[in-house]
């Protein structure tokens, strides 16, 4: 084969294939040094590699041999030295090297040879390359040609010459679907298969009328409007709730299109699927009535422990609201996430009825309710007579329906308030040392008792003497616990004990107790040791000792090396203001002085260690002519 010839069948290859060019290549040099072993017979221990000139279409085989010096005896796997040296000067006998050994004939053997290993790894290699290509499709939407329709499913051929397969559960209910047909599916799984990838195919999927909407309308595609939730029953009927992300865009409007031509290249699509758009909305109450669309709603009241929504219709909107054999309610329930139960207006202003006559406190709440009692009961019997009633009457029982569910509401809500300030009381009435506590340290509880406990779960006295005061009835349920039982828990439980949490006493900063001593000293009478603070009086004898050496300490320090408190006075400026500062009397004129911008003149007091007493004292210092003298106060 000439040289174009190689390369242009070689690039044709590539292209057929959809292959990378060091791919084949790499597939073309493994299947030469297959055919070389197969055709000289060469064993798999030795070194064997081919080299292909994609240009050309030369196949060039190396092979690792011994060197040896006189004669080769089996020329596969020796060398003569002269040879070797051709390609390695420095070589000596005994040495391996790896030399060129293409048979003379092996363009013709290797055709034969090597045509099956070729299309094995370029197989693996088209394998290879769908698994990844439509691993990163899951999710999306891909498009392919019916190749096959059986009991199993359907086979559509897609790109890259793969096969996906849709089962019959993942089909649209009453799509007949014909041998090449085009139609579009959404990828669910890629799984790894003996004989390529096994892509599962589906077009009853929720995602599949998400990605059909995200390519009808652009303005989801570039996140304008948000798809919030979607419910569907392939086929038949699709709820998709939307919100605009900006302003002033309508998200209901577009999704429809002008005329409606967006969702409705989306319902043929969907094998005339029929599509309600609603916009989603923050208020669960707003967002299940529109949800209950195309029916009219006249309330809905909500129940946040149960999660459950009850929805009053009117009479004629009742088989709409739940839709042939409860589609509507359903699809509703779906998307909202709460359970809906709908009801006609007579048959909800009927419960009202009921509730309102058996709950006395209800009815003295509702005093306005009552009084059109007679005439909500004369509606109802017109309706069970089958009379017509008028479009007064209905506005009537929706008042009425109104009022008592919504008192009825308030009323769980503030039961339900009342529980948890009970619930809370009672935990903060367990010490809190006593969830720290393990169980078995209640050693007055009976050995029997105890193992029922800990099988039921409880490790800390804590959990005990909560559940004991919130709700004793769970505690009581246990099995093998009574009345005496119970008796035993409350006994041993009062007979504890719990040590009283310590409260941390920050650390005094230097500069704090340095001015907490002067304040001691300066707060004494005419005396010359100041009395020890209420504090101090509180402390053992043994921290009073420490706190004074720690006040020398401090005293010969700041004074030998002048430093500067946190709040950049000077210890010497601290010692030398006026003793009126630091009383409790006087502190209220300083402060009162300060708000008025006054100076006051600092007197000099001096703090000193005095060694015969072992306490702190305060000098104060008068000037008299020239001459300095000090005092003790």
């Amino acid at each position: 084969m000439a040289k174009n010839d190689f390369a242009l069948a070689f690039n044709e290859v590539l292209e057929e294939k959809q292959l990378a060019k060091d791919v084949v290549i790499s597939a073309i040099e493994s299947a030469m040094v297959s055919a070389y072993r197969r055709a000289v017979g060469a064993s798999t221990a030795q070194h064997v590699e081919a080299k292909l000139n994609p240009e050309t279409g030369v196949v060039t085989v190396y092979a690792e041999k011994e060197v040896v010096e006189d004669s080769v005896v089996d020329d596969r796997t020796e060398v003569l030295l002269e040879t070797a040296r051709a390609v390695d000067p420095n070589i000596q006998p005994g040495d391996m090297i790896v030399v060129e050994t293409t048979p003379a004939d092996f363009g013709r053997v290797a055709a034969q040879t090597a045509r099956q290993v070729i299309q094995q790894r370029i197989r693996e290699a088209e394998r290879s390359n769908q698994m990844e290509y439509y691993q990163r499709q899951e999710g999306e939407i891909v498009s392919g040609i019916v190749q096959a329709v059986n009991a199993q499913g359907v086979t559509i051929g897609l790109d890259m010459k793969a096969e996906g397969v849709m089962p019959n559960n993942q089909k649209i209910p009453g799509e007949k679907l014909k041998l090449h047909d085009r139609i579009r599916a959404v990828v669910m799984e890629v799984k790894d298969g003996t004989r390529g990838p096994q892509i599962i195919l589906s077009r009853a999927h929720r995602n599949f009328l998400r990605r059909l909407m995200e390519n009808e309308v652009p303005e989801i595609y570039h996140g304008i409007v948000e798809i919030r939730a979607i419910a569907r029953e392939p086929g038949a009927r699709a709820k998709v709730a939307v919100s605009a992300t900006q302003p002033g865009i309508d998200p209901v409007g577009a999704c429809v299109g002008m005329k409606g031509v967006r969702i409705q290249a989306i319902v043929k699509e969907l094998h005339d699927e029929k599509i309600d758009i609603i916009q989603w909305d923050a208020d669960p109450i707003v967002y299940i009535s529109k949800a209950i669309s195309p029916a009219r709603v006249s309330g809905v009241y909500l129940t946040e422990e149960e999660r459950t929504a009850t929805v009053v219709v009117g009479e004629d909107q009742l088989s709409l609201a739940i839709g042939r054999d409860g589609q509507n309610a359903r699809l509703a329930a779906k998307m909202t996430g709460w359970r809906i139960d709908i009801k006609s207006l007579s048959e909800a202003a009927g419960d009202s009825l009921s509730k309102l006559k058996g709950d006395a406190e209800l009815a003295g709440m509702l005093k306005g309710a009552m009084e059109i009692v007679p005439q909500v009961e004369e509606i109802l019997t017109k309706k069970a007579e089958n009379r017509p009633i008028t479009p007064e009457e209905f506005h009537v029982l929706e008042q009425f329906v109104d009022r008592v569910e919504r008192r009825m509401l308030q009323a769980k809500e503030e039961a339900s308030r009342e529980e948890d300030e009970r619930i809370a009381a009672a935990k903060a009435e367990v010490p809190l040392a006593a969830f720290n506590m393990p169980l078995d340290q209640a050693t007055g509880i009976k050995e029997h008792v105890y193992n029922i406990l800990t099988e039921a779960g409880y490790e800390t006295v804590g959990q005990l003497m909560f559940d004991m005061k919130a709700n004793q009835n769970k505690v009581l349920g246990l099995a093998g616990v009574g009345g005496k039982a119970i008796q035993n828990i409350e006994e041993s439980l009062a007979a504890l004990t719990f040590p009283e949490p310590e409260v941390a006493q920050p650390e005094p900063a230097e500069a704090v107790a340095v001015q907490t001593e002067t304040v001691v000293a300066v707060e004494a009478s005419s005396e010359v040791v100041a009395e020890p603070a209420s504090a101090e009086e509180a402390l053992s004898a043994e921290k009073q000792a420490e706190r004074k050496k720690e006040a020398k300490r401090i005293v010969e320090e700041k004074e030998e090396d002048g430093d500067v408190s946190k709040d950049g006075v000077s210890l010497d400026e601290l010692f030398q203001m006026k003793p009126e500062m630091f009383q409790a009397a006087d502190g209220e004129e300083d402060s009162d002085d300060k708000k008025k911008g006054k100076k006051t003149k600092k007197k000099g007091v001096a703090l000193e260690f005095d060694e015969a007493l072992g306490e702190v004292v305060t000098r104060k210092k008068h000037k008299r002519g020239d001459d300095d003298s000090t005092t003790e106060w």
